[in-house]
């Protein structure tokens, strides 16, 4: 965290355990996202009483790159935060969970399809089952009749343009999936 937290107690005495205790709970937050600029930390009773059944509200605001995230736990009609640290843990653990869906977000974690690689039938082997390609990049990668999947392997002929998805295979690279492209593709 870039700076540290400001924490604000409203409507009850400022505790120096309590304090100590919602700061190690925020230093924790830089584990799930590394880039916290700011934090601020409010914790309200919204009753007045000084005996048994206050109910607190616990406000979380965290700056980030970009963002600004807010969490909110708002006291529940079952009474569920009338102990103040169940309240400022259950904050915390949705404060968690947003930092790290921003994260997840800001990471882009949507798998990210490579373009399949460009080449030329090299040599068929027919009886065998099987081919080479010779791709763009000079390699020769192997290819057997099931990996074609747009045409018959047993019309296909040496030169005609193809896509393929390579892969490590126990000899050497090999292409997993092979897309004829025909006689017309002009190559970009």
């Amino acid at each position: 965290m870039k700076l540290p937290p400001q924490i604000t107690f409203r409507n009850m005495e400022p505790s120096e355990a309590m304090a100590q205790h919602i700061r190690e709970r925020a230093e924790k937050l830089d584990l799930f996202y590394d880039q916290i600029m700011g934090c601020r930390i409010m914790v309200e009773a919204q009753h007045r009483r000084h005996h048994q059944g206050n109910i607190y509200h616990v406000r979380i605001d965290l700056t980030v790159p970009g963002a600004e995230l807010a969490v909110s736990r708002d006291p529940g009609k079952d009474h569920a935060h009338e102990d103040v640290y169940v309240a400022i843990r259950d904050a915390f653990d949705a404060a968690r969970r947003q930092l790290e869906d921003f994260g997840r977000r800001q990471r882009a974690q949507v798998k990210a399809h490579e373009a399949p690689a460009h080449g030329l039938i090299a040599r068929l082997y027919q009886e065998e089952g099987y081919g080479l390609i010779q791709a763009s990049d000079g390699r020769q990668i192997y290819f057997h009749r099931n990996s074609v999947v747009n045409a018959d392997f047993d019309k296909l002929v040496t030169g005609e343009s193809v896509r393929f998805h390579e892969e490590m295979g126990d000899k050497g690279p090999q292409a997993s999936t092979v897309i004829v492209e025909g006689k017309h593709h002009v190559v970009g």
